[in-house]
């Protein structure tokens, strides 16, 4: 089947873009059905404008800019380096450091490995 060019009109600006064959054959390819609704710049901004998120994977369906985490200083449990971690510690419940955390995960993950076996 042979593929040409399309016109289509933005969603957003209503200016005209061009729907290259090109661009129809790899949307075919991954599957899409849909033309594109947006032309290149205004998909370019709609994406900024979301943070880039899709929303079926958490994406805010608002369209809204998710505010900043609140962040909480603590003492690593492991090196004891002040830590930042975006959720408030509670008294005798261990916190680590990013690093000491990544280490604590790692080595976690290798024992349940070795005792499976």
């Amino acid at each position: 089947m042979q593929v040409s060019d399309r016109t289509l009109y933005c969603r957003d600006c209503q200016q005209e873009f061009i729907f290259t064959a090109g661009e129809q054959e790899f949307y075919a390819s991954r599957g899409l059905t849909n033309a594109p609704s947006r032309c290149p710049e205004c998909r370019a901004a709609h994406k900024q404008t979301v943070g880039g998120q899709n929303r079926s994977r958490g994406g805010r369906s608002d369209g809204g800019v998710r505010e900043a985490r609140q962040m909480y200083l603590a003492t690593c449990a492991s090196c004891g380096n002040e830590a930042q971690v975006p959720f408030q510690p509670r008294e005798g419940r261990p916190v680590y450091c990013s690093e000491c955390y990544q280490a604590q995960e790692s080595s976690d993950r290798g024992s349940q490995r070795r005792s499976r076996w």
